[in-house]
């Protein structure tokens, strides 16, 4: 069967700011090509993407991820039959329980909770909601649950973000999703230093007219990068966890529109600093995907003359091209969306057009890929 791998290649500069911090505060980093990188963490751009996605897709074709399942679902149960509203949160809890999904209140009388996070598409929590209904006009609301196979209920009509970013079930591991999408970190093309911003501000009310001084001061981490971000789809396992050709298409955009233009929200009030891509370079591929991280393990070196995007553009060229020479790879279709001058070098790697029509192109080779399926 041919294959459908759909690789994201993206340079994106952003100024001062702490996208991703670590434990301390401090903006993520690290160690990459001998030198110290600004990194950004996949989870924190992922979870940037499925936010954005509320603005792409229908409530109704997303997931909801929460350990407060009980409660989620009681709610269904109640919106579609107020008459329960009563009885929701036990009937909830036992198709939980016999769906093999454990939960426990912290206090008598409260919903339980999963202990960890559990994906859900809006469809499944509707199914379910349904299936616990129908089993409470019987006699054995157990034995009903049991019969209605709730178990296969929370394992069809997945949504679009979790047949991309998958799912894992720890009390039943026949619920797992295999995630159709993988996030790279994102780092720096070149060395990073820390910088430390040092504010104070100023107490709008103060006892004494004579008092002077800051009402607080303090310090901020940050730096300033030109990142390199990276992500891949599996087209193929995208159908498979979908189940449908058009949905996967819808998918596919869906996760292009939002990856490329969404931004994590760390300290983004205190820096400003949301940007868009200077390069976004797709490759349509048939064997495997390809992260061309290589590019930049020498980091890139700016000149008077010559800034960072235009050195990284030229990077990102050549490796592309000696990947697709030393091995073979040659993709099955290539699409580039670029800003200015600087990038003009990437043009060698694919069609150059603007970011809608690179979109609508790549949803309709999936389409002709995954064929009558």
């Amino acid at each position: 069967m041919t294959r459908t791998i759909i690789d994201f290649h993206i340079l994106q500069t952003v100024p001062p700011s702490n996208l991703n911090r670590d434990d301390t505060g401090s903006p993520k980093s690290a160690v990459y090509g001998g030198v110290r990188r600004s990194r950004v963490s996949s989870q924190a751009w992922k979870r940037a993407t499925r936010t954005a996605f509320e603005t792409e897709l229908d409530r109704s074709e997303l997931g909801v991820r929460t350990r407060r399942i009980v409660e989620l679902l009681a709610n269904e149960i109640s919106s579609q039959k107020p008459d329960l509203s009563d009885k929701s949160v036990e009937l909830a809890t036992e198709t939980f329980k016999t769906v093999g999904i454990v939960t426990k209140a912290a206090k008598k009388g409260e919903p339980g909770e999963a202990g960890y996070l559990v994906f859900l598409s809006r469809n499944q929590l509707r199914a379910l909601a349904e299936a616990a209904i129908a089993a409470a006009d019987s006699g054995d609301v157990a034995k009903a649950l049991k019969e209605s196979n709730v178990k296969e209920l929370a394992d069809r009509e997945h949504s679009v973000d979790i047949a991309l970013f998958g799912r894992m079930v720890a009390d039943d591991a026949n619920l797992n999703v295999d995630a159709a999408a993988q996030v790279a970190h994102a780092i720096s093309v070149h060395a990073v230093e820390a910088e430390f911003d040092y504010f104070t501000a100023v107490d709008d009310v103060v006892a004494d007219a004579d008092e002077t001084g800051a009402g607080m001061i303090g310090t901020v981490e940050f730096n300033a990068a030109t990142l390199y971000r990276y992500a891949t789809v599996d087209a193929d396992r995208l159908y498979d966890n979908l189940g449908d050709a058009t949905a996967t298409r819808r998918a596919v955009e869906a996760f292009a529109r939002a990856f490329v233009r969404s931004m994590p929200t760390g300290k983004q009030n205190t820096f400003a600093n949301r940007t868009l891509p200077e390069a976004v370079v797709v490759f349509v591929r048939d064997r495997q995907p390809i992260n061309l991280v290589g590019a930049f393990e020498q980091p890139v070196q700016e000149t008077e003359r010559i800034g960072r995007v235009k050195r990284a553009c030229e990077a990102l060229c050549d490796e592309a091209k000696e990947i697709e020479r030393a091995f073979g790879e040659t993709p099955v279709a290539s699409w580039v969306t670029r800003v200015g001058s600087d990038t003009a070098s990437l043009d060698d790697l694919g069609a150059n057009v603007a970011f809608d029509e690179l979109v609508s192109s790549l949803g309709q080779t999936v389409a002709e890929r995954l064929g009558d399926r």
